[in-house]
């Protein structure tokens, strides 16, 4: 199997090592057809994309599929900030994105109520390597189902990795919605038996690298041993084999007139 797009790689503009141009010229060598750029979301206080280089960034993505002929698409990695599905993108500055993934990270700028329900527990679990407990796991779950069901988002990034959710219940309302589930080739966050239980909802898988750096862009390797192992049909995976995927928040900013 091989993909055709490479939707979650981080540049200098978060914590990534590489430019762009870089990402992109990684992308084409490797013969993929899209790479989304997809830095950490303005939440994020250390690593964390800039409202003031907004310009900069669309001019370098602009100027990077032209120089490599790569479609590289303008994302971010939004960072959830509260229990009612809250992220750091704002409606306010969908125009400016092509992409939005959305995920759970630690070290974010959540409201106020979501770090006794959210952060916390989860950082301390993950901490002590402990069991979650169930109201922890309902209270991720809840998150991630309201933010499906409250944002356009087009995939939901590393669940279960330094959070505890119900991925089923969390995977059949993103099938519902026209969400993906990532499988996150840098990190594994499904078990083999979660991953098979949340195959069986309906819902649909893209392949990320989660690349830091340009020496990753492409990296499927960790995926692709997972998916052999449980079983995962190929035509569930959107983005191999020569499909491009049909991303939800495009199909929303066009409904909208955007």
């Amino acid at each position: 199997m091989i993909i055709t797009g490479d939707y979650h790689t981080h540049t200098k503009y978060s914590h990534g090592k590489g430019t762009i141009l870089e990402n992109a010229l990684k992308a084409k060598e490797l013969n993929l057809k899209e790479i989304g750029i997809c830095d950490h979301g303005f939440a994020h206080p250390a690593f964390g994309l800039r409202k003031r280089k907004m310009p900069s960034y669309i001019s370098d993505a602009n100027f990077a599929t032209k120089e490599t002929g790569v479609k590289v698409l303008v994302g971010i990695e939004s960072n959830i900030v509260s229990t009612d599905g809250k992220c750091d993108l704002t409606e306010k500055l969908y125009d400016k994105f092509d992409l939005f993934l959305a995920g759970i990270h630690q070290f974010v700028l959540y409201k106020p109520k979501t770090v006794f329900k959210l952060f916390l527990p989860n950082y301390f679990t993950d901490l002590s390597n402990k069991k979650p407990s169930e109201n922890l796991i309902k209270e991720n779950t809840k998150t991630f189902i309201n933010v499906i069901k409250n944002n356009p988002v087009d995939v939901i990034t590393h669940i279960n990795f330094r959070c505890f959710a119900d991925a089923v219940e969390v995977a059949k309302v993103a099938s519902d919605y026209g969400t993906f589930i990532e499988l996150n080739s840098k990190k594994v966050h499904l078990t083999d038996e979660e991953l098979f239980a949340v195959s069986n909802t309906g819902v649909n898988f893209i392949i990320n690298s989660d690349a830091h750096s340009t020496s990753r862009i492409g990296d499927t390797a960790l995926v692709l041993e997972q998916i052999k192992r449980v079983g995962i049909p190929l035509d569930k995976i959107v983005n191999a084999d020569g499909k491009l995927p049909s991303f939800r928040f495009n199909e929303f900013k066009n409904k909208a007139g955007r």
